[in-house]
């Protein structure tokens, strides 16, 4: 998804919606509401795999980074259970996704279950208004509704690619939704103007990927292996996640 704030964001073409396109939007609206920020101590810097102190009823902004949101479920143990210790009492986090820079944001409160955010990169700048401070700025309202219906949309498909019976093929559409919606392009070494793949800008551990879709950290990398082998997927640099240029012009 094009940003709102950068108009440096490097995106998959089939990806961006015309609506938020920067050409049509005055650069000076987006400095306005940084300014604005500022002025009202509304935005914070943080380090990697740093807590967002997030709450519900406010509306967040990544300004720059990218923001990785998990979700608990407190589970009701029966005292039977609680007794022979056959569960555990610490809820573990599943990876629920990415929130990218220029994207929109916001924590629900929804009994057993709670949502956290973090800093995935170092160096992420957040801000945070109230929904009705929107009014300052009626077309940025517009701009941010837009944001949330799209993230809505790529949710359903997260789902149907979550819904697949072989881990394999959950794995796949997973890795799949995440580097259409945040790949960069990778360049072939031999020779430069032409892509190799796209892959993940930030990295993402077998265990995030296994708590996302329902498996466990070994058989992710037991996967893993396989798509690589299969040439589905490639890794670049610091491990990053790739897939191949001519499987991202096949889903286009």
């Amino acid at each position: 998804m094009k940003s709102l704030f950068s108009a440096n964001s490097s995106l998959l073409p089939m990806q961006s919606p015309s609506s938020f396109s920067e050409a049509s939007r005055p650069f000076l609206t987006w400095q306005r509401i940084l300014d604005w920020a500022q002025e009202h101590y509304r935005c914070r810097t943080f380090s990697k795999d740093e807590r967002i102190p997030a709450r519900p009823g406010l509306l967040y902004l990544v300004q720059r980074g990218a923001i990785r949101m998990v979700g608990t479920a407190q589970v009701s143990a029966t005292a039977s259970q609680l007794t022979s210790r056959r569960i555990n009492r610490t809820p573990e986090e599943a990876f629920l996704g990415f929130v990218g820079a220029g994207q929109p944001f916001e924590i629900v409160a929804q009994s057993p279950f709670t949502l956290q955010s973090y800093a995935h990169v170092d160096q992420t700048a957040v801000l945070w208004m109230y929904w009705h401070d929107l009014d300052n700025w009626p077309h940025f309202r517009r701009e941010v509704m837009d944001a949330f219906r799209y993230q809505h949309q790529r949710k359903l498909l997260w789902l149907s690619a979550l819904g697949q019976r072989r881990t394999i093929d959950r794995l796949l559409g997973f890795l799949t939704l995440l580097i259409e919606e945040y790949g960069e392009p990778s360049m072939s070494e031999t020779d430069p103007d032409v892509i190799r793949g796209y892959c993940l800008p930030f990295p993402l551990t077998h265990a995030q990927i296994g708590s996302a879709i329902g498996s466990t950290r070994v058989t992710v990398t037991r996967l893993m292996g396989k798509l690589r082998q299969r040439g589905l997927i490639l890794t670049q640099g610091d491990n990053l996640i790739c897939l191949p240029a001519e499987s991202i012009n096949r889903a286009s």
